[in-house]
C-alpha cells in the first residue's frame, strides 16, 4: 500500500521564498479562496471565524469607551465626495464609480465607499445641533473597495472588512484624547489577543491620512523584516466639520464647529498573525484569537470506548474552552498535520493505552511540547497551557522584533542596515519631506511612525545631518 500523503507537503519554507510560503499558508489552511472577480478574496469559514473573534473582541473593548454602532449606505454621490477636497485626492486612484443602474445611466456617478467620513459628515451635519448632542461617538463594522493594482490575500485586496469609527466633539481636546484612547485601545488589543507587539507613534505629514489634521499609528514586524502598518487613529480637527458645514449651539448659544475622529483596523491582522507566529508547518494561532482552542484527536478509534472516551473530554472542556473532535476516518498523522496547519493551540491525544493509564496527552502547537495528565486535571491543565502559550508568543514575537531593530547615525548605515538587516530602523530626521523622500527614493524604506517613546540617536538627521527633530522607525512595508 502506497505512504500516505502528508497534508503539509505543498507548503514551501518561509526561509527559501516567504511570499509563496504566506500564500501556501492561506491556501492550505484553508483561509480564503480566490475569487472570479480579480483582486477579491473569499473568506472561508477557517479565515471567518478569526475575524469573527477579531471583531467580537474589539467590540466589545470599543463599547465598554461608549462607542455605539451604526451602519451607513455603501454608496457615495460623487458632490458628497468633491466637499473635502484633500480627501478626495488622497483615494481618487483607488475610487470605483457605478455609473449605471437598471440599465440607466445614473445622473449623478456613485463612489463605492473607500471609506466613510464624507458619509458620516453628512449625517452628523443633519443630528447634531445643539453641545447635548455631542459627543457622538459611533463605529461600523463592514466592507470597503479600494482599486488596488496589486494584491495579496488579507494585506491588500480590492475587498476587505473592517471597522471604521468615526466620532464628533465639542473640543479639541476631546478629540486628541478620543484619538489616543482608541490607539491605545489598538495596541492593547493586538498584543493581549494577538500577541503581537506594537509601535505606537504618529505618522509624518507626508504619510498621514487624507484631510487628517494628524495621523497615529500602531507598527508591526513581520518575521521578513518587514513593517505593516496594522491600525490607525486620526484626528480631523475641524477641517471636515467646516466642509461640510457641522455646527452646534454651545452653551452661550454661540455657534462652533464640531472636531472630528477616524480609527479603524482590518482584516490584514489575520495576515499579520500568519506572518509573525506562522512556522513552516502552517499557521499558529494566539489562543486568545483561535477559533478551535482545542483539538482532540482519537487514536485507534475503531476500538472500543476511545470515540466515546473522547467526546466525554470534550464534554468536560466545552464549557471553558473552544474544543472539538475530530472523528474523521482520517488517520493519526493526517489530523496531526492538519491541526498544526490550521494553528490550533493545543491536541489532545487519548488511546486505549491512554485510557487503560487513565490520562491524555497535551501537545502545544508553538513548541510540539508534550505533556502528560491525568483525566481528573485535565481541565485546570488546559487553561494552564494555554496561558503560558498566549504570554510565550508574545515574548517570542517582542524579542524578534527587538533583534531586528537597528539604529543608524549616519546615511551610509542606514542605507547598509536596509540592504542588509531586514527590519525597524531607528534614526533621527529633521522633519524636511525632502529628507523622506530621498530615503524612500534611494532604499525603498518609508518613515513608520515617530514614536510616543522618543530616543536620542544623534544630534542630526540622519539623511541630511542638519539639526535633528525627532526619531524616526524606518522600514520597508507591506
Amino acid at each position: 500500500m502506497a505512504k500516505e500523503k502528508k497534508f503539509v507537503e505543498a507548503i514551501t519554507s518561509m526561509e527559501e521564498d516567504f511570499a509563496q510560503w504566506y500564500t501556501d499558508v492561506v491556501k492550505k489552511a484553508e483561509l480564503i479562496e480566490y475569487s472570479t472577480v480579480r483582486g477579491c478574496m473569499i473568506l472561508r469559514p477557517n479565515g471567518y471565524a478569526i475575524w469573527e473573534n477579531i471583531q467580537k473582541q474589539l467590540d466589545e473593548r470599543f463599547k465598554e469607551t461608549g462607542v455605539e454602532n451604526v451602519y451607513m449606505p455603501m454608496f457615495i454621490p460623487e458632490s458628497l465626495l468633491q466637499k473635502e477636497k484633500d480627501h478626495v485626492e488622497g483615494f481618487a486612484p483607488e475610487v470605483a464609480w457605478v455609473t449605471y443602474g437598471g440599465g440607466e445611466e445614473l445622473p449623478e456617478r456613485l463612489c463605492v465607499r473607500p471609506t466613510s467620513e464624507t458619509l458620516f459628515c453628512d449625517f452628523y451635519s443633519r443630528i447634531i445641533q445643539s453641545y447635548r448632542d455631542l459627543p457622538k461617538v459611533y463605529n461600523q463594522w463592514c466592507s470597503v473597495v479600494r482599486w488596488e493594482k496589486t494584491t495579496r490575500p488579507f494585506l491588500r485586496t480590492m475587498e476587505f472588512l473592517w471597522q471604521e469609527g468615526h466620532t464628533a466633539h465639542a473640543t479639541a481636546e476631546e478629540a486628541e484624547e478620543r484619538t489616543i484612547q482608541m490607539l491605545n485601545l489598538y495596541a492593547d488589543f493586538c498584543e493581549q489577543v494577538l500577541a503581537i507587539p506594537m509601535i505606537k507613534g504618529k505618522k509624518t505629514d507626508k504619510e498621514k491620512f487624507a484631510g487628517a489634521e494628524s495621523t497615529y499609528t500602531i507598527e508591526a514586524l513581520m518575521h521578513d523584516g518587514k513593517a505593516l502598518q496594522s491600525g490607525t487613529s486620526h484626528n480631523f480637527g475641524d477641517g471636515f466639520a467646516r466642509a461640510f458645514g457641522i455646527q452646534y449651539s454651545d452653551k452661550d448659544n454661540q455657534l462652533k464647529y464640531v472636531h472630528q475622529t477616524s480609527w479603524g483596523m482590518t482584516t490584514r491582522m489575520i495576515g499579520a498573525i500568519i506572518m509573525v507566529h506562522g512556522d513552516n508547518s502552517g499557521l499558529v494561532l494566539p489562543p486568545r484569537i483561535a477559533p478551535t482552542q482545542v483539538m482532540i484527536i482519537p487514536i485507534a478509534q475503531h476500538k472500543e470506548g476511545v470515540l466515546e472516551k473522547a467526546e466525554e473530554l470534550r464534554a468536560m472542556l466545552k464549557n471553558d474552552y473552544r474544543v472539538k473532535v475530530d472523528a474523521t476516518d482520517k488517520s493519526p498523522g493526517w489530523k496531526f498535520s492538519e491541526q498544526e496547519m490550521r494553528g490550533i493551540p493545543l491536541r489532545i491525544e487519548v488511546g486505549p493505552k491512554d485510557i487503560e493509564a487513565g490520562q491524555a496527552v497535551i501537545v502545544r502547537r508553538d513548541t510540539r511540547e508534550k505533556t502528560v495528565v491525568p483525566f481528573e486535571e485535565l481541565q485546570g491543565k488546559v487553561g494552564e497551557i494555554l496561558e503560558t502559550m498566549q504570554k510565550e508568543m508574545l515574548e517570542r514575537a517582542r524579542n524578534h522584533r527587538d533583534a531586528h531593530t537597528t539604529e543608524a547615525v549616519t546615511y551610509e548605515e542606514f542605507k547598509d542596515a536596509v540592504a542588509n538587516k531586514p527590519g525597524f530602523i531607528k534614526a533621527m530626521w529633521c522633519g524636511d519631506e525632502a529628507c523622506e523622500n530621498k530615503i524612500k527614493e534611494e532604499t525603498t524604506a518609508t518613515s513608520r511612525c515617530m514614536p510616543f517613546e522618543q530616543e536620542h540617536i544623534s544630534d542630526t538627521c540622519v539623511c541630511c545631518g542638519r539639526p535633528a527633530k525627532a526619531m524616526v522607525y524606518w522600514g520597508k512595508a507591506y
